[in-house]
Protein backbone atom coordinates (compact mmCIF):
# COMPACT_ATOMS: atom_id res chain seq x y z
CA UNK A 1 0.00 0.00 0.00
CA UNK A 2 1.06 3.41 -0.77
CA UNK A 3 -0.39 5.90 1.34
CA UNK A 4 1.20 9.35 -0.55
CA UNK A 5 1.31 9.59 -4.57
CA UNK A 6 4.10 12.86 -4.30
CA UNK A 7 6.26 11.05 -1.49
CA UNK A 8 6.23 7.45 -4.57
CA UNK A 9 7.24 9.71 -6.72
CA UNK A 10 9.62 11.76 -5.17
CA UNK A 11 11.01 8.41 -3.66
CA UNK A 12 11.53 6.91 -6.86
CA UNK A 13 12.97 9.72 -8.23
CA UNK A 14 15.36 9.71 -5.91
CA UNK A 15 16.42 5.92 -6.25
CA UNK A 16 17.22 6.87 -9.56
CA UNK A 17 19.12 9.41 -9.24
CA UNK A 18 21.36 8.25 -6.70
CA UNK A 19 20.99 4.98 -8.82
CA UNK A 20 19.73 2.62 -6.22
CA UNK A 21 17.84 1.47 -8.92
CA UNK A 22 18.88 0.23 -12.30
CA UNK A 23 16.70 0.21 -15.12
CA UNK A 24 18.12 -2.15 -18.07
CA UNK A 25 15.61 -3.99 -20.18
CA UNK A 26 18.35 -4.70 -23.65
CA UNK A 27 21.11 -6.22 -21.03
CA UNK A 28 19.05 -7.86 -18.00
CA UNK A 29 20.80 -8.52 -14.57
CA UNK A 30 20.55 -11.96 -13.11
CA UNK A 31 19.44 -12.13 -9.39
CA UNK A 32 19.97 -14.79 -7.10
CA UNK A 33 16.86 -16.60 -7.79
CA UNK A 34 18.03 -16.97 -11.14
CA UNK A 35 15.32 -14.73 -12.70
CA UNK A 36 16.73 -12.87 -15.37
CA UNK A 37 15.45 -8.39 -14.98
CA UNK A 38 15.55 -5.16 -16.24
CA UNK A 39 15.55 -4.11 -12.70
CA UNK A 40 17.93 -4.17 -10.16
CA UNK A 41 17.78 -2.65 -6.99
CA UNK A 42 20.26 -1.72 -3.72
CA UNK A 43 18.83 0.40 -1.12
CA UNK A 44 22.00 0.61 0.45
CA UNK A 45 23.42 2.63 -1.85
CA UNK A 46 21.07 5.96 -0.47
CA UNK A 47 22.74 5.51 2.92
CA UNK A 48 25.97 6.87 0.98
CA UNK A 49 23.75 10.26 0.12
CA UNK A 50 22.93 12.25 3.49
CA UNK A 51 20.23 13.86 2.19
CA UNK A 52 18.57 10.71 0.62
CA UNK A 53 18.56 9.08 3.95
CA UNK A 54 17.37 11.25 5.82
CA UNK A 55 14.40 11.76 3.19
CA UNK A 56 13.76 8.23 3.45
CA UNK A 57 14.27 8.49 7.40
CA UNK A 58 11.67 10.81 7.86
CA UNK A 59 9.22 9.22 5.82
CA UNK A 60 9.33 6.29 6.98
CA UNK A 61 9.06 7.29 10.49
CA UNK A 62 6.11 9.61 9.45
CA UNK A 63 4.36 6.54 7.85
CA UNK A 64 4.67 4.24 11.08
CA UNK A 65 3.54 7.13 13.26
CA UNK A 66 0.39 7.37 11.29
CA UNK A 67 -0.43 3.87 10.65
CA UNK A 68 0.74 2.11 14.11
CA UNK A 69 1.54 5.04 16.46
CA UNK A 70 4.74 5.40 18.34
CA UNK A 71 6.04 1.42 18.31
CA UNK A 72 7.85 -0.01 21.45
CA UNK A 73 10.55 -1.62 19.33
CA UNK A 74 11.72 -0.71 15.96
CA UNK A 75 13.12 -3.85 13.91
CA UNK A 76 15.55 -4.22 10.99
CA UNK A 77 15.14 -7.05 8.58
CA UNK A 78 19.20 -8.48 8.06
CA UNK A 79 21.05 -6.97 6.36
CA UNK A 80 19.70 -4.70 3.68
CA UNK A 81 17.26 -3.10 6.48
CA UNK A 82 19.57 -2.99 9.66
CA UNK A 83 20.64 0.99 8.82
CA UNK A 84 17.64 2.41 7.67
CA UNK A 85 15.77 0.49 10.78
CA UNK A 86 18.37 1.87 13.08
CA UNK A 87 17.77 5.87 11.17
CA UNK A 88 13.96 5.29 11.54
CA UNK A 89 14.06 4.16 15.39
CA UNK A 90 16.34 6.64 16.41
CA UNK A 91 14.07 9.57 14.67
CA UNK A 92 11.17 8.24 16.76
CA UNK A 93 13.48 7.62 19.57
CA UNK A 94 12.12 4.26 20.14
CA UNK A 95 14.88 1.13 20.75
CA UNK A 96 15.83 -1.11 17.91
CA UNK A 97 16.52 -4.66 17.32
CA UNK A 98 17.55 -6.40 13.97
CA UNK A 99 16.45 -10.16 12.36
CA UNK A 100 18.71 -12.59 11.14
CA UNK A 101 17.35 -14.96 7.95
CA UNK A 102 18.10 -17.71 10.67
CA UNK A 103 19.76 -18.18 14.64
CA UNK A 104 23.76 -17.59 14.63
CA UNK A 105 25.02 -21.44 14.72
CA UNK A 106 27.31 -20.10 17.71
CA UNK A 107 27.24 -18.03 20.61
CA UNK A 108 23.95 -18.02 22.22
CA UNK A 109 22.71 -18.75 18.54
CA UNK A 110 20.54 -15.66 18.45
CA UNK A 111 18.33 -14.75 15.52
CA UNK A 112 16.85 -11.56 17.00
CA UNK A 113 19.86 -9.40 17.93
CA UNK A 114 18.91 -6.43 20.73
CA UNK A 115 15.94 -6.43 23.77
CA UNK A 116 13.12 -7.71 22.79
CA UNK A 117 10.29 -8.37 25.52
CA UNK A 118 6.94 -10.17 25.19
CA UNK A 119 4.38 -8.39 24.81
CA UNK A 120 6.23 -5.20 23.08
CA UNK A 121 4.89 -3.72 20.00
CA UNK A 122 6.93 -3.72 17.21
CA UNK A 123 7.01 -2.48 13.63
CA UNK A 124 9.04 -4.05 11.27
CA UNK A 125 11.78 -2.14 8.74
CA UNK A 126 12.74 -3.50 5.20
CA UNK A 127 14.41 -1.97 2.61
CA UNK A 128 12.59 -3.96 -0.53
CA UNK A 129 10.03 -6.63 -0.87
CA UNK A 130 10.16 -9.40 -3.57
CA UNK A 131 8.15 -12.17 -2.83
CA UNK A 132 7.90 -11.02 0.84
CA UNK A 133 8.99 -14.37 2.16
CA UNK A 134 12.75 -13.28 3.74
CA UNK A 135 10.42 -10.13 5.52
CA UNK A 136 8.04 -12.79 6.86
CA UNK A 137 10.25 -14.90 7.94
CA UNK A 138 11.65 -12.09 10.32
CA UNK A 139 8.14 -11.10 11.53
CA UNK A 140 7.28 -14.86 12.30
CA UNK A 141 11.03 -14.52 14.56
CA UNK A 142 9.31 -11.59 16.44
CA UNK A 143 6.17 -13.41 17.35
CA UNK A 144 8.37 -16.44 18.41
CA UNK A 145 9.95 -14.32 20.84
CA UNK A 146 6.72 -12.81 22.07
CA UNK A 147 6.44 -9.29 19.99
CA UNK A 148 3.45 -7.94 18.83
CA UNK A 149 4.10 -7.17 15.12
CA UNK A 150 1.64 -3.75 14.32
CA UNK A 151 3.02 -4.19 10.88
CA UNK A 152 5.59 -3.83 8.45
CA UNK A 153 6.99 -0.71 6.14
CA UNK A 154 9.33 -0.72 3.51
CA UNK A 155 11.24 1.97 1.00
CA UNK A 156 10.40 -0.53 -2.39
CA UNK A 157 8.15 -3.34 -3.21
CA UNK A 158 8.16 -4.66 -7.08
CA UNK A 159 4.36 -5.10 -6.58
CA UNK A 160 4.32 -8.70 -6.75
CA UNK A 161 1.10 -10.59 -6.72
CA UNK A 162 3.06 -13.31 -5.05
CA UNK A 163 4.00 -11.18 -2.45
CA UNK A 164 0.82 -9.69 -1.77
CA UNK A 165 -0.67 -13.40 -1.58
CA UNK A 166 2.05 -14.17 1.23
CA UNK A 167 1.19 -10.88 3.32
CA UNK A 168 -2.59 -11.28 3.25
CA UNK A 169 -2.25 -14.95 3.81
CA UNK A 170 0.22 -14.15 7.19
CA UNK A 171 -2.32 -11.36 7.66
CA UNK A 172 0.52 -8.71 7.85
CA UNK A 173 0.37 -5.29 7.31
CA UNK A 174 2.73 -3.44 4.55
CA UNK A 175 3.03 -0.11 3.42
CA UNK A 176 6.18 1.10 1.08
CA UNK A 177 7.44 4.77 0.57
CA UNK A 178 7.09 3.65 -3.45
CA UNK A 179 6.47 0.87 -5.44
CA UNK A 180 7.19 -0.58 -9.30
CA UNK A 181 4.31 1.17 -11.39
CA UNK A 182 5.34 4.81 -9.52
CA UNK A 183 8.88 3.97 -10.73
CA UNK A 184 7.88 3.35 -14.03
CA UNK A 185 5.75 6.51 -14.24
CA UNK A 186 8.86 8.89 -12.54
CA UNK A 187 10.98 7.06 -15.14
CA UNK A 188 8.38 7.79 -18.05
CA UNK A 189 8.15 11.17 -16.68
CA UNK A 190 11.66 11.88 -16.80
CA UNK A 191 12.48 10.86 -19.99
CA UNK A 192 14.57 7.35 -18.59
CA UNK A 193 13.22 5.25 -20.55
CA UNK A 194 11.14 5.52 -23.32
CA UNK A 195 7.83 4.16 -24.14
CA UNK A 196 9.27 0.82 -25.96
CA UNK A 197 11.15 -0.02 -22.61
CA UNK A 198 8.11 0.61 -20.66
CA UNK A 199 6.13 -1.89 -22.40
CA UNK A 200 9.12 -4.09 -21.70
CA UNK A 201 9.41 -3.18 -18.15
CA UNK A 202 5.59 -3.98 -17.76
CA UNK A 203 5.95 -7.48 -19.45
CA UNK A 204 8.30 -8.54 -17.34
CA UNK A 205 6.41 -8.12 -13.86
CA UNK A 206 3.36 -9.69 -15.06
CA UNK A 207 5.71 -13.01 -15.62
CA UNK A 208 9.36 -12.03 -13.93
CA UNK A 209 10.32 -15.61 -13.49
CA UNK A 210 10.31 -16.71 -17.19
CA UNK A 211 10.95 -13.75 -18.76
CA UNK A 212 13.77 -13.54 -21.20
CA UNK A 213 14.63 -17.52 -20.09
Amino acid sequence: MILNKDTAKKTAELLLQVKAIKLNSTEPFKWASGWNSPIYCDNRVTLSYPPVRVFLKEEIAKIVEKEYGKPDVIAGVATGAIAIGILVAQELGVPFIYVRPEPKKHGRKNQIEGHLESGQNVVVIEDLISTGKSSLNAVEAIKEAGGVVKGMVAIFSYGFEVAKANFKEKNVSLTTLSNYDNLLEQALDSSYISEKELSTLEEWRSNPSVWKQ
